[in-house]
């Protein structure tokens, strides 16, 4: 599977925000690729949907709350992570 990235817009924002996008995004990303490992793992013919949910699931179980709360992520990037997740088993 390829390595999942999470990418946060923060063109615009105040320099307190830039500063913290990029360790910002290295933890969302690290989460939703352990996520995906996980399922990968433990894949039993889940639909595309269920893993989709899976992966955000398990991916903000691992963050801080305020963090996993405040996380909005690309629902089109997650349903393709969850794609390949169910393609690859197949």
């Amino acid at each position: 599977m390829q390595e999942l990235h999470v990418h946060i817009e923060a063109d615009g924002a105040d320099p307190a925000v830039q500063r913290l996008q990029e360790p910002l995004e290295a933890q969302l990303s690290s989460a939703l690729q352990r996520a995906a490992e996980v399922i990968q793992n433990d894949y039993h013919g889940e639909s595309v949907e269920e893993v989709s949910h899976r992966l955000l699931e398990i991916a903000r179980s691992s963050l801080h709350p305020d963090i996993a709360n405040a996380w909005l992520p690309d629902e089109h990037e997650l349903r393709q992570a969850a794609e390949a997740i169910v393609r690859d088993f197949h």
